[in-house]
């Protein structure tokens, strides 16, 4: 069965409170699971909401402050101690790789799992699979960051006038989607384009480029807001946004799904994050993220 739902492990900025834990967002993808930014405590917080080391494919790391990339030595020793039986890729800033070494080697376990290392220092396509490609993005950060994406590759969906017109039930559906034509009909003539869906994670970061494009027609994007709109100053010289910015960035971009995270531990209400993104323009479906919830993604167009 065929899932894709963000599993929310952390939702805190750079202290936790009594109720969010530091980062870590897990996004299950059809038979796969990416994990990103897990923050210090993210082993714990994965028991707690029943994601499994076994679920985890890809670990993908923005960039190398601590709410952002300890908890990347528990779970990288639990997919060990557990023995997880396929290849696990890590994505991260090439220019942090000291700190992912330090992390992955900080003590002594034995390892049984291959950890392919595939560092960021460009934007771009990071890796292409049947269900979707994964490219990175520069953000804007007193470090070295990256935002991610996930796009589908666009697909088909039958038209079952254009088929009945044509006489073509059965097994012959199939054949034509196979082979591309069936009797001289062309596939283009019984269907039409199925959107792939799309994807974003943007954390840490100031406005810039790559954050509009990262978000530019995504079905979910998730992005922080560390800060609320009064505190705009403090967003830009600390290269955060505010909820404001990042609902103005969804309603260009035509993002159907906005997760807000990354809350400062300044703010106690976390419905000021909602208001402000309304009051901002955005009209979507609204997240404002808590620990261990589970968002699912929009169904497809």
């Amino acid at each position: 069965m065929s899932v894709r739902e963000l599993v929310v492990l952390g939702t805190a900025s750079q202290v936790p409170t009594r109720h969010r834990n530091h980062n870590g967002y897990l996004l299950r993808w059809d038979g796969e699971g990416i994990l990103f930014d897990p923050g210090e405590g993210t082993q714990r917080q994965m028991l707690r909401a029943g994601v499994a080391a076994h679920d985890l494919n890809r670990i993908c790391v923005t960039h190398f402050h601590g709410d952002h990339s300890l908890g990347l030595a528990g779970v990288i020793q639990r997919v060990n101690l557990d023995k997880v039986p396929h290849e696990i890729t890590a994505h991260y800033p090439r220019s942090g790789r000291r700190f992912f070494d330090r992390l992955r080697y900080a003590t002594a376990y034995r390892e049984t799992v291959a950890l392919t290392e595939a560092p960021v220092d460009t934007d771009g396509p990071l890796a292409r699979t049947p269900g979707y490609t994964l490219e990175a993005r520069k953000l804007s950060h007193p470090v070295e960051a990256y935002g991610y994406r996930l796009v589908e590759p666009d697909g088909r969906r039958m038209l079952p006038d254009r088929l009945a017109a044509h006489g073509i039930k059965g097994p012959d559906v199939g054949r034509i989607q196979r082979e591309g034509t069936l009797g001289g009909v062309p596939l283009e003539e019984v269907s039409e384009v199925r959107r792939g869906q799309r994807f974003a994670f943007v954390m840490d970061t100031r406005l810039c480029d790559g954050v509009y494009a990262l978000a530019e027609g995504c079905d979910m994007l998730v992005i922080e807001s560390t800060f609320l709109d009064e505190d705009e100053e403090l967003a830009v010289d600390f290269g955060h946004l505010t909820a404001g910015q990042a609902a103005r960035v969804a309603r260009g971009a035509g993002v159907r799904h906005l997760v807000l995270t990354h809350f400062s531990q300044r703010y106690t209400d976390p419905e000021e994050f909602e208001r402000q993104a309304r009051a901002a323009g955005y009209e979507g479906e609204l997240t404002v993220a808590r620990d261990l919830q589970r968002v699912a993604l929009p169904k497809r167009r």
